[in-house]
């Protein structure tokens, strides 16, 4: 696998201030955070600036999204060739604000294990977390669609159905690992997620939006890394 866990993935979507200069400043904050607390974060930059933190910074990077086209005709497409050309570590695959069907799941993932990348599948349920499992992915990322951006965190909202989803993977394909995301906000959602069996979670809007980051991550990290060494 690409990536070590446990995992705190950031995802700048296409926030203000998360692209070009200011960009690469935020990942090098993410950085300095994580040298400070021993959390491995990830980052998934803005598409265009992939290869400039994947040069600048010692983060694993994430692509935010990919195209299930092979080479050739497709303009405006992004291959996982060109991510993984870009120094990406992974690839998050059918998230809900970029969703792909059933069979470019499958090509993506095929993908990302021909070229050594992390394939993290997004889903929101059971059943459809034991479909995508059938393509081997490295990670499922389990939300709930409705919680992104809020503060209802699944291990935390609904624990059972968290604990529920982790043991069919655990079942399944134990290679797997888990993320959660969908309202992840808080230091308590991070040691929550990895109490009910995750092995990462990952944020956006509440790690973009804090007032200061800086604190947000660092408490963040500290809760991860604590939550990993009683896990």
């Amino acid at each position: 696998m690409a990536l070590t866990y446990p995992l705190l993935l950031l995802n700048y979507k296409i926030y203000e201030g998360t692209a070009g200069v200011e960009g690469l400043e935020l990942a090098r904050t993410i950085e300095a955070v994580g040298r400070r607390t021993g959390a491995t974060v990830a980052v998934a930059p803005q598409t265009p600036d992939l290869h400039r933190i994947a040069a600048e910074t010692s983060l694993p990077v994430v692509a935010q999204s990919v195209d299930a086209g092979s080479a050739g005709r497709g303009n405006g497409q992004i291959s996982v060739a060109a991510v993984a050309a870009a120094g990406a570590d992974g690839v998050v695959v059918n998230h809900p604000e970029s969703p792909d069907t059933v069979g470019e799941v499958e090509v993506i993932v095929e993908a990302c294990a021909a070229r050594g990348l992390e394939s993290i599948v997004c889903v929101d349920s059971v059943d459809s977390g034991r479909a995508a499992l059938a393509f081997d992915p490295d990670c499922l990322l389990f939300e709930n669609p409705a919680d992104i951006a809020s503060d209802r965190a699944l291990a935390r909202t609904q624990p059972d159905r968290v604990e529920a989803f982790v043991s069919m993977v655990d079942g399944e394909n134990p290679r797997t690992r888990v993320l959660l995301g969908g309202g992840i906000g808080t230091a308590a959602d991070v040691r929550a997620s990895l109490d009910r069996g995750a092995d990462a979670a990952g944020a956006a809007s509440a790690f973009v939006g804090a007032d200061d980051r800086e604190a947000w991550l660092e408490s963040v990290a500290e809760a991860l890394v604590s939550a990993g060494e009683s896990g």
